[in-house]
This record gives C-alpha cells, sequence and structure tokens, in this order.
C-alpha cells in the first residue's frame, strides 16, 4: 500500500512500538496520548524471547537490553523457597538472551525516544472527541478543539479503550478476575538472576530489572474488588505476604514501607471475539485482547501486534484487506495467552484445575516460539 497518514492513539507501548514499525515503512505517524506528563508507573515488566526477537526485528536491541537485564532460566519454588524445577527457556535470536526483566520506565524511554527520532508526532494531554469514517478516510475531532483527516486511526488505548467503544459500542467490558497483583521495587539480590516464580495460593515472583534493582509481583486472591487508600498500601502488601513461608519473601516483606512505591492493580480480561476493526478504524494490544500477566506476555502480544499491522499495511492493496489479514494473523496466539493465563488465575482462586507454572511456562514458551 502507497505511504499513509495515520493517527496512533495510545502513546504506551502498543502504540509506540506501531508508530516505530509504521515510521519505518514511510508512513506518516501522529501518536495522542491523554495523559499530558506521558508518566508511567515505576516497577517492572518480564518480557520473553518473543518479545526479544520483535525487538531484535524493530532495530532497538541495543538500547533494549542495556536498559534492562536479560537471562535465560526460569527458577520455580514451592511455598517454603525450595527450586524444584529450573526451566531453560530457548532463545530465538543468536547470541541474544531469552527473556529481559525491564523496568517500564526504562522501556518506555526506549521506545519513546526511538519514535521522535524516527520522525512520528507526539500530541500529549488529548483525547478522540470524535470519528467520522467516509470509507475514504477518516475524519477526526480532538479534545482540545483541533481536528484533522487521516487515512487510517489505530486504536492503541488499552484495556479501557475509547476507541473500542466509538467503533464498538456493545463490545463486552473487561472482568474482573478475582484476583489482584502488587509490585514493588528492591535492590537485587544475588541469587535473584532470573525469574524466580513461587508456587502456592498466593503467587510471588522475583525478576531482575537490572544489575542493582529486581521487582517482586504478588497475585492475590480480593473477592469484591476492594480499593485500599494510598497510605494503607505498603502494610496492606505486608499483610498479603505474611502466610508465604519462604524466608526469602518473609525478609524482603520486611522492606515494604513506601506506600508511593507499592503498585497495586485488581486483575481484570478482556477478549473480543469479532473483527478487531470497523472500516478505516484497528485496534491492538489490550483493546482487544487484555490478559492477565500470569504468563507474562501482555505486553508481547501487543509488540507482535504492532510488527504484524505494520507487515500487513505493507502488501494489501486496502485498509480492509489489511486489518482483515492482521487480524487472522494474531487472533489464535492472542486468545491462547489470555485463555491460558485466566485459566492459571481461576486454579489459583480455587475456580478451576490448578496449573503447574514448571508445566504452563514451558506449553507458553513453546507457542511464542512460532514465528508471528
Amino acid at each position: 500500500m502507497q505511504t499513509l497518514d495515520i493517527l496512533i492513539i495510545g502513546g504506551g507501548i502498543g502504540g509506540l512500538t506501531s508508530a516505530i514499525a509504521l515510521r519505518r515503512d514511510g508512513h506518516a505517524v501522529t501518536v495522542i496520548e491523554r495523559d499530558p506528563d506521558w508518566s508511567v508507573y515505576g516497577v517492572g515488566i518480564i518480557q520473553q524471547a518473543n518479545v526479544v526477537r520483535a525487538m531484535s526485528d524493530l532495530g532497538l536491541i541495543d538500547d533494549y537490553l542495556s536498559a534492562g537485564f536479560g537471562f535465560d532460566h526460569v527458577s520455580v519454588r514451592i511455598p517454603t523457597g525450595r527450586e524444584v524445577a529450573r526451566i531453560p527457556t530457548p532463545r530465538l535470536v543468536p547470541d541474544l538472551p531469552s527473556n529481559v526483566g525491564i523496568g517500564r520506565r526504562a522501556l518506555h524511554k526506549v521506545l519513546g525516544d526511538r519514535a521522535i527520532a524516527a520522525g512520528a508526532t507526539i500530541r500529549l494531554g488529548i483525547v478522540v472527541s470524535n470519528l467520522h469514517d467516509d470509507g475514504d478516510g477518516v475524519d477526526v475531532m480532538f479534545s482540545d478543539g483541533s481536528s484533522g483527516r487521516y487515512d487510517i486511526v489505530v486504536g492503541a488505548d488499552g484495556l479501557y479503550s475509547q476507541t473500542r467503544t466509538m467503533i464498538f459500542p456493545d463490545a463486552p467490558r473487561p472482568q474482573f478476575t478475582g484476583q489482584s497483583v502488587w509490585r514493588y521495587n528492591f535492590p537485587r539480590t544475588p541469587d535473584v538472576t532470573g525469574l524466580c516464580a513461587f508456587e502456592g495460593p498466593t503467587g510471588v515472583g522475583l525478576v531482575p530489572l537490572s544489575d542493582d534493582i529486581m521487582y517482586m509481583y504478588v497475585t492475590t486472591a480480593e473477592p469484591g474488588n476492594p480499593r485500599f487508600a494510598r497510605e494503607s498500601l505498603a502494610s496492606v502488601m505486608r499483610d498479603r505476604l505474611s502466610g508465604v513461608p519462604a524466608p526469602e519473601i518473609r525478609a524482603l516483606a520486611d522492606q515494604i514501607s513506601d506506600d508511593d512505591a507499592v503498585v497495586y492493580k485488581p486483575l481484570e480480561w478482556l477478549f473480543l471475539e469479532e473483527a478487531w476493526h470497523r472500516g478505516r478504524v484497528v485496534l491492538l494490544g489490550d483493546a482487544v485482547h487484555a490478559t492477565t500477566p500470569h504468563l507474562g506476555q501482555g505486553a508481547g502480544m501487543a509488540i507482535e501486534d504492532s510488527i504484524v499491522l505494520a507487515e500487513e499495511l505493507a502488501r494489501a492493496d486496502t485498509p480492509e484487506a489489511a486489518f482483515t489479514a492482521f487480524h487472522a494473523r494474531r487472533v489464535e496466539r492472542c486468545r491462547y495467552i489470555v485463555e491460558q493465563s485466566h485459566a492459571i488465575c481461576m486454579g489459583q482462586l480455587g475456580k478451576g484445575p490448578l496449573i503447574q507454572n514448571a508445566d504452563a511456562t514451558r506449553a507458553m514458551f513453546i507457542k511464542v516460539s512460532e514465528p508471528i
């Protein structure tokens, strides 16, 4: 397809990787982001070999690896802390690690800097007020009173996507699972050189982010989807860890003291069964396949989406053909991640069969090693 004028709604991981991939093909790209400060919360994220492969494809690998911590195994431990499995993880790119732990702010900086350097226009503090697709283009009104006309619009605006609501007003809404995740950063201990996942009703993991920093995630049952006052978060997180017997986790729990450093998030999921586009507007990432973090692939699926969307736009003669091919390539892979992550969550809550982390991790690595 000829070069296009493209609007991307959402300046997060999916939106920025889409901007980078689309600029590489010569398209004019504008990214809008509702947050005027373009802020990101300060804990980490796990990314597996398929993301390393994607970052290499996007030409970001050096900056990406410099900002994170590469590793090649997952340590599975029972609640007492004893290791029961050490799973080597497959490399998909020679001489590059098979996993990377990286701070979300560090990843955001890598992607944002590259999108700007590639020539994308970034507009902060605005949202779309109205979309009108006349078949030949999309007229867009923005919240600041400005307007524009674009060949296509990409909705990368996350779990609560405004774009999804605009084009699919009857689409399902995100569903709370009954479980939430707590996250906190610590100085890295020497034994944490890869993901350490602790089995048990309270799921705990330790992830290296750099030579100096690691983060802990904790998944807990939270019936009724409670909300907690900011000034109580550290004490509540410590309380949630009180039943975990592993001595290293108990020692870390004692260090949780800064309410502002605790990131608490109810876990919700969504999978859009119908087409992911309408006319010249297409959705990607959490806007159509939001997953719980049990397989660590939410961001990875959005990053892969961005590459596949750019590839299909380059091949197709029309946006409709490109979006249909994009959906066909992505739907079953993303469905697998959403459904398997949700199944792990339900098992931990006692609402389904208990799934062993080691088995689920091995199966996931096999799946995401397949070409996108």
